[in-house]
């Protein structure tokens, strides 16, 4: 081991393997070697351990700040030592106070309530690219953000600063090793080169890279194959305007220009002033200390800092006075900046360019607009991502805001000096404090924001099986019995004018005046809309928004079967919402709560009340409508709750006259809801019992009704009941593979929805009565395939017998056959009259439509095409 000892600071050589040097590939694969063995054990630390380390270490080197300052000064020629001084402290104090108490072993985060844990993990060992411009600083502050992270780090140093980045590097870790640290938790290159920083980022063992350098280095460490952090160029502008306090601004930028010779990659490049206080600004530019150079003197400036479209390393850094030396230009001792008036922004003038000493440009605008422009233009040309400033009223909010939304720079500034406010923490305590600043993609980089802690670690998040919250949503009031109708509305008393949407047939028949005469005697205004026919068209609905819009309602009221309360669902939304476009509201969703559009809250305006005529659909509970395009002949089945009536009537007086072949198709439609639905992956606790009740009153009671009619009133209310309770289930169960089916059969041959479920609701109960499905459906609270032990429940509570799920579901199969049979019920899509080659020719669209159904996503076995279409193929024939 030998030692030197330089303007008070020991360094030293390390014996790496039989060398004393890391000054070659050999000796450099050994260190790498070292270093990562000593991550390994570092990897193990506690948060405990980590911080002591990380603590003394920012000591230490706080203590070298000054130094290690004029070391790099002495070593580089660049900068000046008492700025070198401030950014040692701050790489050091300011990033100690930053990261003292974040997490970073073990678990970091979590939360309990959603069973979601992140554990922090160092990323290995990390190359450490470190500049001629900032030899001390960026050392101290990769090495400490390195030990926070329980991470090594190596360090490659500039040629031209390879002892003051060395001295650094080892004063931190002699302070870590004495703090408990490995060894060799930090490493650097002794006698640095291309060829060595190069096999460094490229190493197997190397994790991660943080470049600083040279935008050829940068580039290199992107290009390694390796994850890398690294900076891009800086040309940061600054725009002045007429509402800035301008001895502020210039203040402001002399300070930041001037800081260790203009180095610091985020310090002005250009000033843009605004022309009413261009001449006021140059005046105040002068009277602070800055030279304003002629044009003769402007030329030969420009002549020494760019050569051959490259900036000059024999300026970087250095003083205005120097530089004017160089240059041959007479200049004031104390002159602070060298200031050039140029019009120009392109690579042709050197003043536009990023210049790393105390020169800098200033352009004259026209405007506010045209100061932009500029400032937008000088970015792109050369420091794209990094760095913009402007100073401007800070009331002047529509300015920032449209600086901020122009500049493409990760850092966007206002009102603050920008050597010292890119870095952050200075000026604005929010921004993260750092020494490497990232540009983003803009500026070729991976991030763009101030590179910390938090891009040093692996996330490890433990997430914990958890299951949706779920809801049972229906009206908010629901009247049920014979002749309940009269007392529900009474409940509407203090309302103005109700609009009335119901069918021709039902306003033909004077049935209608049950209601009628309520709202009179409550003195209630209406109008009745009776044109909605089967399947609700948007004419349809655009004739009654031509006629609700000037009557202006606070009450709708849908009388009749699904078509009317669909229609009024539909028209009371495009009442409330006119800009509702249906194909947004009709895509389909995974997941109504997460779904893409979604539909405002309604009731604002109008209050929706359904009475049903029918007894199937159960629409008066559930929050689904379907609307047809009548010139695409396109159905928009449209869900959400939003469209959920604020109240339900349920009086079966209205149903005792319904004709046969209504009274089975929507019955079995109702049945379908109900089984659908106890079997749905949505399926609860609070769903399930209205589905089963549904199913055992329609078991007992549809024939009855469908034979009788209105002589057997009882049978008649228990069925409506059932339909309405089986709404509730499906309004938040949802369906399943039935009703998808039965939806695209019905629209293509034009069959009644109930009829349509009828013919595919024995097939689907076999295909999803399976404990070993191709694929379960995917839904957090479906733990595993259960739909053949719910069939089986469903068959107890009919009393069906049966000494397994398997003959269960045998039994409740043959059961609704027979029941289907004893409502004359076709019983395959044969028997409707469908022909065989105008199905087969339509089989292939009809079971992609079904696959892409919104119900088919709740089914309990999730299908593959090919087994919808075996399922439409056995309901043809009849078989199952």
């Amino acid at each position: 081991m030998s030692e030197t000892k330089t303007e008070g600071i020991e360094t030293s050589e390390k014996d790496v393997g039989s060398t004393t040097l890391i000054d070659s590939l050999e000796t450099l694969n050994v260190l790498i070697d070292r270093v990562k063995k000593a991550q390994e054990i570092y990897s193990t630390f506690n948060q405990e351990q980590v911080d002591a380390i990380f603590k003394a270490a920012a000591i230490a080197a706080n203590r070298a700040r000054i130094p290690l300052a004029k070391m790099a000064v002495e070593e580089t020629g660049m900068g000046i030592v008492e700025d070198k001084v401030i950014k040692n402290h701050f790489a050091s104090e300011y990033i100690y106070n930053k990261h003292k108490n974040a997490k970073t072993c073990g678990i970091i985060s979590e939360d309990k309530a959603n069973g979601i844990k992140v554990f922090a993990e160092p990323v290995g060992v990390i190359a450490g690219i470190i500049p001629t411009t900032n030899p001390t600083s960026t050392a101290i502050f990769k090495a400490l953000i390195a030990l926070k992270t329980r991470n090594a780090v190596i360090f490659s140093p500039h040629p031209k600063a390879k002892k003051s980045t060395v001295a650094a590097a080892k004063i931190v870790l002699d302070a870590a090793i004495k703090a408990g640290a490995p060894a060799d938790i930090i490493g650097w290159i002794d006698v640095p080169s291309l060829e060595l920083t190069n096999l460094l980022m490229t190493h197997k063992d190397i994790a991660t890279i943080l470049a600083t350098g040279g935008p050829r280095m940068v580039k290199a460490a992107y290009s390694s194959g390796k994850p890398a952090l690294g900076v891009g160029a800086g040309n940061t502008p600054a725009i002045i305007d007429e509402t800035a306090d301008i001895k502020m601004a210039v203040s402001s930028i002399l300070m930041s220009k001037t800081f260790d010779n203009g180095v610091v990659c985020s310090s002005e490049q250009s000033i843009i002033i605004v022309k009413d206080v261009y001449d006021e600004v140059v005046k105040e530019l002068k009277f602070r200390g800055a030279y304003i150079l002629n044009e003769q003197e402007k030329e030969k400036i420009a002549k020494i800092i760019i050569i051959k479209g490259n900036l000059n390393a024999a300026v970087v850094g250095q003083s205005a006075y120097k530089i004017a030396c160089m240059a041959g230009v007479e200049v004031p001792l104390d002159a602070k900046v060298l200031a050039g008036e140029v019009s120009e922004i392109s690579l042709e003038e050197e003043f536009a360019q990023e210049k790393l000493s105390p020169v800098i440009a200033i352009y004259k605008a026209g405007s506010f607009e045209d100061a932009l422009d500029k400032a937008y233009r000088l970015v792109e040309l050369g420091g794209a991502g990094h760095t913009s400033v402007l100073y401007t009223d800070e009331r002047k909010q529509t300015r920032i805001n449209a600086f901020g939304s122009k500049l493409r720079t990760g850092r966007i500034l206002i009102n603050t000096p920008s050597s010292q406010g890119a870095i952050g923490d200075l000026y604005n305590f929010k921004l993260e404090p750092s020494l490497t600043l990232g540009c983003g993609s803009w500026g070729g980089n991976a991030v763009s924001e101030n590179v910390g802690i938090k891009h040093l670690l692996n996330y490890k998040t433990v997430a914990e099986r958890r299951e949706n919250m779920l809801w049972f949503r229906v009206p908010s009031e629901i009247y049920f019995k014979r002749g309940v109708t009269d007392l529900a509305l009474r409940e509407l008393r203090g309302k103005k004018r109700a609009f009335i949407v119901t069918d021709r047939f039902l306003f033909n028949s004077g049935i209608i005046h049950n209601i009628t005469k309520v709202l009179e005697e409550i003195n209630i205004n209406y109008q009745i809309f009776f044109d909605v026919k089967p399947d609700p068209t948007i004419s349809t609905i655009n004739e009654a928004l031509a006629i609700i819009r000037t009557y202006e309602p606070d009450l709708i009221i849908a009388f009749g079967g699904g078509s009317p309360i669909d229609a009024a669902k539909m028209i009371w939304l495009m009442y409330e919402h006119p800009e509702t476009d249906f194909k947004d509201i009709e895509m389909r969703f995974m997941d109504i709560r997460k779904r893409i559009c979604k539909i405002p809250k309604l009731g604002n305006k109008v209050q929706l009340v359904a009475i049903p005529t029918t007894s199937g659909t159960g629409s008066e509970v559930t929050p689904f409508a379907v609307v047809t395009d009548d010139e695409t002949h396109v159905k928009y089945p449209i869900a959400d709750y939003a469209l959920t009536p604020n109240m339900a009537i349920i009086d079966p007086d209205f149903v005792d006259s319904m004709p046969k072949s209504l009274c089975a198709a929507s019955g079995i439609d109702a049945l379908t809801h109900a089984i659908e639905a106890y079997v749905s992956t949505f399926a609860t606790n609070f769903t399930n019992p209205p589905a089963l009740e549904a199913v055992k009153l329609l078991f007992k009671y549809l024939p009855r009704s469908y034979a009788k009619g209105k002589e057997d009133p009882v049978a008649k209310e228990k069925v409506h009941y059932a339909s309405t309770l089986a709404g509730m289930a499906f309004a938040n169960a949802f369906l399943g593979l039935c009703h998808s089916a039965a939806h695209k059969l019905g629209a293509t041959f034009d069959l009644s929805h109930g009829i349509s479920n009828a013919l595919f609701i024995n097939q689907v109960i076999r295909y999803n009565a399976t404990d070993r499905p191709g694929k379960q459906a995917v839904f957090p609270q479906y733990k595993f395939p259960n739909a053949k032990a719910k069939y089986g429940q469903i068959a107890d509570e009919l009393n069906l017998g049966g000494k397994d799920d398997d003959e269960k579901v045998n039994l409740l199969i043959s059961a609704i056959t027979e029941l289907k049979r004893s409502i004359q019920i076709p019983l395959s899509i044969k028997d409707v009259g469908i022909s065989e080659k105008d199905f087969y020719d339509k089989l292939d669209k009809l079971a992609e439509q079904s696959f892409d159904d919104q119900c088919t996503g709740a089914n309990p076995v999730y299908p593959l095409i090919c087994d919808i279409k075996n399922i439409f193929i056995k309901a043809y024939n009849g078989e199952v």
